[in-house]
């Protein structure tokens, strides 16, 4: 039988899944006890609203590469949706891993690798400004309810330093590339390193043409701005999208208090960005959890709701992403691609 790369990743990616699930088994069979106690009209709706998440979020990927003049079209970008969910769930890497697919199966459609990891950027920015956005809002409620946690507000902090370190690369490559290269330059000692431990051979200086493509593309975006502002306005309705699904959640199981549903939200998407177990699994729980006390939600309605939005949040992406992933370029490709610099 003839060896097949695309067998081969199908196989891992089995076995990964298996993997997840055996470990985390114990939470799949209280999500399906959880749900055959939920309303079914808002929790259809949930449903429906948290997959309009996605699809707005392949739009906003394929806007993403409209802003630096390439063209992918919302139909091929919905698999990096989901792939980039499930390698950021197996690879946890503050999603740099789901960045690295895009890149990579944008390389393959011959895109060049500074556009694509440009774009990669600029749509994980418009990803964390959508969220902000509701952040902003839900910490506002919580200031005036007085249930601001400070933990909560440093999270949120770290999320918009996330978010101005992106839009600090790109701007650095426009502005001021020598010292971008500066900084790329100890990353490509270490990328070299590896390589030559796992017996590979280093590869070519890359810092000056990815801090050169960095700057290309930063000015071709903001040669585009009405279509980055179309990115952002994606993710802001994506991020709309996941706020519904989480309070008809809540809806499905009896809780219909605004402000702890929309608070409710901006905590579980919070630790579960930052958290350092996969997704926040966990972690997120826990969190929704103590918000809920302090609104004066009963243990077992708030578990309830947890359990059932991280059923769609987290389970749903997680075994579609495993599917999808398989029809990107990356996983399609039938043998290695030759040394290449990024």
């Amino acid at each position: 039988m003839k060896f097949s790369i695309q067998k081969l990743m199908a196989g891992v990616i089995i076995i990964i899944v298996l993997a997840v699930v055996f470990f985390r088994g114990d939470e799949l069979v209280d999500v399906v006890e959880t749900m055959s106690h939920a309303a079914i009209l808002p929790l259809v709706a949930a449903v429906a609203t948290q997959l309009c998440k996605y699809f707005a979020q392949s739009f906003a990927y394929s806007f993403s590469f409209s802003a630096v003049e390439e063209r992918m079209r919302a139909r091929d970008t919905l698999p990096l949706v989901f792939g980039t969910f499930f390698m950021n769930t197996v690879a946890p890497s503050l999603n740099l891993a789901g960045m690295t697919l895009v890149v990579d199966d944008a390389r393959q459609r011959g895109i060049a690798a500074g556009k694509a990891s440009s774009a990669a950027i600029l749509m994980q920015m418009s990803i964390e400004f959508g969220f902000v956005t509701i952040m902003l809002v839900g910490f506002g409620v919580l200031a005036l309810t007085g249930n601001l946690d400070p933990l909560w507000l440093l999270l949120g902090f770290v999320v918009m330093i996330m978010i101005a370190g992106m839009g600090g690369i790109l701007l650095m490559g426009h502005k001021r590339p020598n010292i971008l290269i500066k900084i790329l330059t100890p990353i490509e000692r270490l990328v070299n390193k590896v390589r030559v431990a796992f017996k590979k051979q280093p590869l070519d200086p890359w810092k000056e043409k990815a801090s050169a493509s960095f700057g290309e593309a930063a000015g071709l975006i903001a040669k585009n701005p009405g279509i980055a502002a179309k990115v952002f306005g994606c993710s802001i309705a994506a991020s709309t999208c996941e706020l519904a699904c989480f309070c008809l959640v809540g809806l499905a199981f009896s809780v219909s208090l605004p402000q702890a549903l929309i608070c409710g939200y901006v905590v579980a998407t919070l630790f579960a960005m930052i958290s350092i177990t996969p997704q926040g699994v966990g972690v997120v729980e826990a969190a929704v959890l103590v918000l809920f006390a302090s609104y004066g939600v009963n243990s077992a309605a708030g578990m309830a709701i947890a359990l059932g939005y991280r059923s769609l949040v987290f389970w749903m992406p997680f075994l579609i992403g495993a599917v999808l992933i398989n029809v990107t370029k990356s996983f399609r490709r039938k043998k290695a691609e030759p040394n290449d610099s990024p």
